[in-house]
Order: structure tokens, then C-alpha cells, then sequence
């Protein structure tokens, strides 16, 4: 396979696994969009509907559940939220005239009845009662409210439903809010694996877990993704120009927001201070305390808002049990219904309700905000309070502002006044929600239903354009190259390099660039080196023999939810890549290991938590430290193995001293005498990591002592919770470095350029080391994963030659600008260059 060809494979779109119907075929009850929509998903096989409250989701899960189960000769299962089976029935009867769906509770009763397609709530799927596996097709209905069992039912689902031939996910608010929403639909739709999708579209943040952003320059090929094995249409000319809105216009919206006063200097702090007032977005316990203690104030807003409308009925939504005893109390009209409530009775006050018997109806969204229509007799709707679930927010609203509804919805939202930045975030996620369904409907407009056209709109996302000439910026001590490191490297001659230092991708851990020749852009750790298998045979190839390939890499965390396992695992990523760089000719000669800091680590992957090590301590691995591979291309004379130009120092530069204190890494500290027990207990926090690590370093180990250092900085509330400060030292820093500043890198001039940060930079102190210790001034040293160019910039300031290829746009212009910076930096005049006649009168002053 030519690179190209192997390029061409990572063209990724949901796969087709489904069948061609006959347009015949569907009821031709259906709408024509609904139609359209149940035949794209019957031939994806497993697919999404994103369907605008009201376009007949119900129908089209009944049609395609029937029409699979026929082709397959079996049942079809539909899982839904409590509260809504009637819909389904009284659709699939009088809608589309099949037989009356049966509700089953247990697999007992669903062998025992006949009908071809269950009916079944998530409850009895997540405790294991109903079996997926037992049927060819299955459809979430109101698969949004996965998110409120948490991530343990959704991993519960994905391998309850694996390896179902038809399966069908339909909710109208998939939230755009939580990504991660998204992509569990991927995973769980056997699209795309959780893991794998993550790396590919959103950048990590560095000191928090879980908070994920998608990368500027992705965002159209994310969205085209989704639209890949997702529809996404608000009304049918969405879908089909020519198809007609008549009865899919939404009634006017008005929101009313009411915003109720606190009282001033009530607040206590635990130590008995006054606070001007409690702030609800401080968190979860200070937004609950002022829930609780605002309860009377709401309610009495929420009755006046009933009582100046007696002729309208009203669905009053409420969170806390306190909340629906006031309702009760301040309006005795009120009919509610509540969780520990009879399912029969409770189904019967929302079907009465659904049907105008009743004025004023008291519930909370998690039993009455997905899948419940009130349109018909209602369009006021009261929020007693509010909180930071925006999907919940916009379901229990779609309640009444549906198609089909007459009259203009009124939504009033009662808050208090320490309150307003949960209002505020409530409506940027609005606005964000309105982003994501005018993105999607966009590229369903320009691309309809087709995936061959998506596809050939990613295609141009491969390559880079411009000739090689075009595209390389040179100056007298670099050369920077925008392109892909395989083609590049192949151009350059053979045995012109005399140090390759790079950090290379860790397999499909992160993505650079939105350009499928992006070595991150691969669906796993395999795909990835069978990438690195174009490239490696060329550095062999460029390197001068006997000279140095130094290799940056870090093992990778699998977590459980990924991989199955339930607990995090480690990938040893280091060694593979050194059967990889082995397997194509380079010598492993060693391996530097560069401590990292387990406390930071621990905040950014949650996977070595101090209260799960109480739990379970054999659950608990290690801190992930990086690693430099040490390779070496053979020399051509092996009788000495010394490189064909060797990398000499000068012993009037580098002293026996200073070798022997390098070779045996005993560094005491820099004062006069050796640090004692007594100065690390009374060192600053600020100071006190360097100077833990020098005492660690000259002091005869004793890890009972440490403990006892670490246990009484903690009871003084020295030991912080956000990085290490008693980390203990190396005593071999040829092998191991624990001085490596992380904080020292080129991100930190691009965060004050406010320029794009760099998702994963290596840090200048190892490049200074590694290019002091492996090359010789005037080398060349080359960097096939430029990035800013962090490598070619410290050789040229080393007196070196800088050489690098980059592929993200964005980080080639920045890192031709340090390149600049660091050539005038060195090529800069002195006084003495300017006046050398006069040196030898300074020297003899």
C-alpha cells in the first residue's frame, strides 16, 4: 500500500449496515419527511434522529422498529422514560394501524406475549430484567435521559446493546452543551469508539479532567461527522426544500424572567462570620441552601402569576419535595404527582392533564419533562426555581412549545437574586443549543441525506497545498517546513542529519491539525504506527551513522469506561514504540526518565484519587512519568563504535568533576551546609519542592520520615491539593531527571500572545540537555513533529542548525516566528564584535 493509499483509508463516516427499503414499503401514513428519515435509518443500520419536538419521533421509532424486525424475521424492543407508553400505543393503533405494542417488565413476559414490537422502561433494562439481546432491533426513545443514571448505566447499555443488528437513538435535545453526550451516542450507536472520537475532535484541558473543547479548526469536520450517523431537522423543508412546514410553524415564545430581592447580612460562614448574602453559584451545597431557603418567597411569585391568569392552565415545575408540599398548600387547586406515587394513578393525572381535566398540574421534570405532549390545552408553564441543567430546562419547556400549538407559550422563571450567573450560564447554554441545531440543519441543507458527498468534502482536508519551495521558510541557521514529516523527510538526502530530537504523537492520543495526514488522526494505537512505518525507515535513512535519535514519550491511561474494564490501565506505549524504532534498524541504547508530577496528574485523570486508594488501594496504579528513547543509527566503522562524526566535548569545558558528578548524580545543595529536618518544616510552600528535592538527594532515604513530613505539612494546610511539593529527588540524573520545569515551555509566550496553545509541548529544558549532550555546534538537528518549533529554535540558539516540519498551519506560523526571534537573537553584534581592537586593553584592565 502506497502512503496515499493509506491516507486515503482514514476517510472515516458511519459505515452503512442496514437495508434498502422499498419507499413502497413504509406506511404511507408517514409524512414525507418522516418517510425519508426512517429509510436513512434503516439503511445506516444504527442511527440517530435529532428530530424538533413534534415531527413524530414516535412514529418513525415504531416504523423502523416494525419494518426491521420483518426483514430479520424477529421482535423489536422500544425503551422509554416512565410516563409516556401511552403515546406509543395509542400511535401505533390509531396512527399506523399494527397491533397494540405490549409493556413488559421482564423477559418471562416478553417470551409469553406474541407482539412484534416490547415496549419496556430504561429502569428494567438498567437492573437487567429485560434482555437487548434477545431482539434484532431496539430504539431509545428520550435517550437523553441517560444522562441522569449516570456514566456507569451508559457503559451498562453500550455492552448491553453491542453487536444488536438495528439500532435507533431519538431525542430532541441531544446537548450541545456536553459533548460528551454526543459522543456516547457514537459509542453506543457502534459508530466510532468514546475514546477514539474524543482524541480526534477536542482538546484536553491540561489541569482539569473531563473539561473538553473542540478545536477551532474541527469543528466543521466534527459536525459533519455527527451529521454522518445523526439527523438533525427542526421542520420537513429542513430536510427537503419542496417538502411543506404547513402545521410545523411554532407559536410565539415569550419568557418571562422573575427575579425575586434577598435580604442582605442573613448569611453566615461556618466560623460565625456575617457574609453580605450566600451566593447559589459558589456550588452544589450554597446553590441548595438558597433553594431551601427561598421556598416561600417563589412560591408566593408563583401564585401570583396563577392568580392573574384564572382562565389559563398552568404546568408548574418544581425540583425539591419541600417545593411541592408548598405548591399544595399555597394552591389548593393543584394536582401533583410525585415519584414514590402509583404508577397507574400517576399515568392517569398526566393523561387527564393531557387532556384539559385538570387547571393546574405540579411535577418535576425528571418525572413529566421528556416525552409528555400538553400542547393541546396548555401553554403556560412556571419554573419555581432554576439550576444549571439546561437539557432538562429545554425538554420540560417543549412540553407546550410544540407544533400544533394555537397559542403563544408564556414560560415564567422565578429566581432569586444571588442567583443571576446560574440565569447567565443557563442562557449562554441556550445560545449554544440554538449554534448546534443551525450548524446541523446547515449541513443537512448542503448535503441532504447523502454520505458519498460528505465524504468528498472531507477528502479536501487531506495534503497541503503549495509546492515544497512555496512552502519551507529558511534562514541563514534553520529551515521550517509546512507539509506532512513523511513526504518531507523522503525529499531529503541521505545521512544529513546529525541529531533527530522529537516528541512524537502518542498514538491517537491528541490531534494537531484537521488534515487526515495528521499521524494523531488514526483509530488506534496499530493504525498509528502502521502511519509511523512510512516515516521511521526515513529518519534511518537522513541520520548520520552512529549519531542519535532521541525519542519523547509518554504511556497512555486507557480508562475504564473505554475499555470495559472499570478501572484505569495503563498502554505502555514507550515500550512499543521501542520495538517499532527496532524493528526498523535504530540501536536502543537507553532511556532517560522525566519525573512528572503525580499530584497534577491525579487533577487532570481522577484515576489515583486518595479516597478511592482508602476504598480500594489495590485498584491504584503509579504516576505516568515521560521518557526520552535513546536510538542509534550504527556507525560505519563498529570495530571502535564511535559515530562517524562523533560528538566530542572539550575536557577544558567539560572537567573530570564535572563527569563524575554527572555520572554519579550525588548533588548536594547549594549552600554551606546540608539541609535539615528542621528547614523543610519551616520552608514556604512556595519554596519548598526544590528544596525537598535537594535534601531528598544528599540525605540517606527514610520513608517513614517522609510520611511524617508530608502528614505534618498537611495538618498545617501545607500540602497542596494541585501539585506535589515533598516529591522525592533523583539519584541519577543521567537516567532520571526530576528538575525538569514544566511550566518552561513555548506555551507560555504563546498564552501571553494570546496566540493558539500547543496541546501538548515539550518542555525546553529537555531539549537544551538532549542537544547539548548528543550534538556538536553546527549540527544539524531535525524535529519531523515541529509543533512551534521548539527543537529547531534551541538549536539554533545552541549554535546548531534548526531543522523542522510542521502540518498545523497555525503552529508553523508561530514557530517560523521563534525561529526568527532566536536567529537575530544570536546573530545580534555585541560592543566587542563592533570594536575588537579594544578586547585586549579590556582584558589587560
Amino acid at each position: 500500500m502506497t502512503y496515499q493509499e493509506f491516507l486515503e483509508t482514514k476517510i472515516e463516516l458511519a459505515q452503512d449496515s442496514g437495508f434498502v427499503v422499498a419507499p413502497e414499503k413504509i406506511n404511507q401514513v408517514l409524512k414525507p419527511h418522516q418517510r425519508d428519515a426512517v429509510a436513512w435509518a434503516l439503511k445506516g443500520g444504527r442511527r440517530a434522529l435529532f428530530e424538533s419536538f413534534g415531527l413524530g419521533k414516535t412514529v418513525q421509532e415504531l416504523e423502523f422498529c416494525h419494518l426491521a424486525a420483518e426483514h430479520e424475521k424477529g421482535r423489536a424492543l422500544i425503551v422509554l422514560p416512565l410516563g409516556v407508553k401511552q403515546e406509543f400505543t395509542r400511535d401505533a393503533v390509531e396512527i399506523l394501524g399494527y397491533e397494540r405494542p405490549t409493556y413488559c417488565r421482564k423477559m418471562d413476559e416478553v417470551k409469553a406475549c406474541d407482539s412484534q414490537i416490547v415496549l419496556t422502561n430504561y429502569e428494567r433494562v438498567r437492573d437487567g430484567d429485560i434482555d437487548p439481546s434477545y431482539f434484532v432491533a431496539t430504539s431509545l426513545d428520550e435517550a437523553s435521559v441517560l444522562r441522569s443514571f449516570g456514566s456507569k448505566t451508559y457503559q451498562t447499555f453500550l455492552d448491553k446493546f453491542k453487536n444488536v443488528p438495528y439500532k435507533l437513538v431519538a431525542t430532541a435535545t441531544p446537548s450541545p452543551n456536553k459533548y460528551k453526550e454526543l459522543i456516547h451516542y457514537a459509542g453506543y450507536l457502534e459508530v466510532m469508539d468514546t475514546g477514539q472520537a474524543l482524541t480526534r475532535f477536542f482538546q484536553r484541558d491540561s489541569t482539569k479532567a473531563n473539561h473538553l473543547t473542540l478545536y477551532p479548526n474541527m469543528e466543521d469536520e466534527f459536525w459533519l461527522w455527527i451529521s454522518s450517523w445523526a439527523l438533525f431537522i427542526t421542520k420537513p423543508s429542513d430536510l427537503n426544500p419542496e417538502y411543506s412546514d404547513e402545521g410545523y410553524d411554532l407559536p410565539p415564545l415569550e419568557v418571562r424572567w422573575h427575579e425575586i430581592p434577598i435580604h442582605y447580612g442573613d448569611a453566615m460562614e461556618k466560623d460565625g462570620q456575617m457574609q453580605l448574602f450566600q451566593e447559589a453559584a459558589e456550588g452544589l451545597k450554597e446553590a441548595a441552601q438558597v433553594k431551601r431557603e427561598s421556598i416561600d418567597k417563589r412560591v408566593e411569585k408563583m401564585k401570583e402569576i396563577v392568580d392573574a391568569s384564572p382562565e389559563d392552565n398552568f404546568l408548574l415545575w418544581h425540583d425539591l419535595e419541600a417545593e411541592r408540599h408548598a405548591i399544595k398548600k399555597a394552591l389548593t387547586e393543584v394536582v401533583d404527582i410525585y415519584g414514590s406515587m402509583d404508577y397507574d394513578l400517576r399515568e392517569k393525572r398526566v393523561i387527564d392533564f393531557f387532556e384539559g381535566k385538570m387547571r393546574l398540574f405540579a411535577t418535576k421534570k425528571s418525572l413529566s419533562g421528556s416525552g409528555c405532549n400538553f400542547q393541546r390545552h396548555c401553554h403556560r408553564e412556571i419554573f419555581l426555581g432554576i439550576d444549571y441543567e439546561f437539557n432538562d430546562f429545554i425538554q420540560a419547556v417543549h412540553r407546550c412549545y410544540r407544533f400544533l400549538q394555537q397559542d403563544t407559550v408564556v414560560i415564567d422563571v422565578i429566581y432569586m437574586e444571588n442567583e443571576k450567573a446560574i440565569k447567565d450560564a443557563l442562557m449562554e447554554k441556550w445560545k449554544n443549543h440554538n449554534h448546534m441545531v443551525d450548524k446541523m440543519i446547515a449541513i443537512v441543507k448542503k448535503y441532504g441525506l447523502n454520505a458519498a458527498n460528505k465524504a468528498e468534502r472531507l477528502e479536501r482536508k487531506m495534503g497541503v497545498e503549495g509546492t515544497r519551495k512555496e512552502r519551507t521558510v529558511q534562514g541563514a541557521h534553520y529551515t521550517a517546513v509546512y507539509g506532512d514529516c513523511v513526504e518531507e523527510t523522503r525529499a531529503m538526502e541521505d545521512n544529513s542529519v546529525d541529531l533527530i530530537h522529537t516528541s512524537i504523537p502518542f498514538g491517537n492520543h491528541y490531534e494537531y491539525s484537521a488534515n487526515y495526514n495528521d499521524f494523531g488522526h488514526n483509530q488506534n494505537t496499530d493504525r498509528f504506527f502502521e502511519q509511523m512505518d512510512y516515516l521511521t525507515p526515513e529518519l534511518l535513512r537522513v541520520l548520520k551513522p552512529g549519531r542519535v535519535a532521541a525519542i519523547h514519550v509518554k504511556d497512555r491511561v486507557l480508562f475504564g469506561n473505554a475499555t470495559g474494564t472499570g478501572m484505569p490501565t495503563i498502554e505502555p506505549f514507550h515500550a512499543v514504540c521501542i520495538e517499532h524504532y527496532m524493528k526498523h534498524g535504530f540501536q536502543y541504547f537507553g532511556m532517560i526518565t522525566v519525573v512528572t508530577d503525580v499530584v497534577r496528574e491525579n487533577n487532570q485523570t481522577y484515576r489515583l484519587g486518595w479516597s478511592e486508594q482508602c476504598k480500594d488501594g489495590s485498584k491504584m496504579g503509579v504516576g505516568c512519568p515521560e521518557y526520552i528513547l535513546l536510538f542509534r543509527k550504527l556507525p560505519t566503522d563498529r570495530s571502535t563504535a564511535y559515530a562517524d562524526t562523533p560528538v566530542k566535548k572539550s575536557k577544558e569545558d567539560y572537567t573530570r568533576a564535572q563527569w563524575q558528578i554527572d555520572a554519579h548524580a550525588y548533588w548536594r545543595s547549594s549552600g554551606d551546609c546540608l539541609i535539615s529536618k528542621e528547614d523543610l518544616q519551616n520552608a514556604s510552600v512556595d519554596t519548598l519542592q526544590a528544596v525537598y528535592r535537594e535534601y531528598s538527594r544528599d540525605t540517606v532515604y527514610n520513608y517513614d520520615e517522609h510520611v511524617a513530613l508530608a502528614k505534618k505539612l498537611d495538618t498545617e494546610d501545607r500540602l497542596p491539593a494541585t501539585f506535589m511539593v515533598v516529591a522525592p529527588g533523583s539519584w541519577n540524573q543521567l537516567e532520571v531527571w526530576d528538575d525538569i520545569n514544566r511550566m518552561r515551555t513555548l506555551n507560555t509566550t504563546q498564552s501571553r500572545r494570546r496566540a493558539q496553545m500547543h496541546v501538548c509541548p515539550l518542555q525546553l529544558d529537555i531539549v537544551e540537555r538532549i542537544v547539548n549532550r548528543y550534538s556538536n555546534e553546527g549540527d544539524v538537528v531535525y524535529d519531523p513533529f515541529g509543533g512551534l518549533m521548539t527543537v529547531p529554535m534551541m538549536a539554533v540558539k545552541m549554535h546548531r542548525y534548526g531543522k523542522g516540519c510542521e502540518l498545523n498551519p497555525d503552529y508553523f506560523r508561530d514557530g517560523v516566528g521563534y525561529l526568527e526571534a532566536a536567529e537575530s537573537e544570536v546573530d545580534m553584534p555585541t560592543l566587542f564584535d563592533l570594536f575588537p581592537e579594544v578586547m585586549p586593553e579590556v582584558a589587560d584592565d
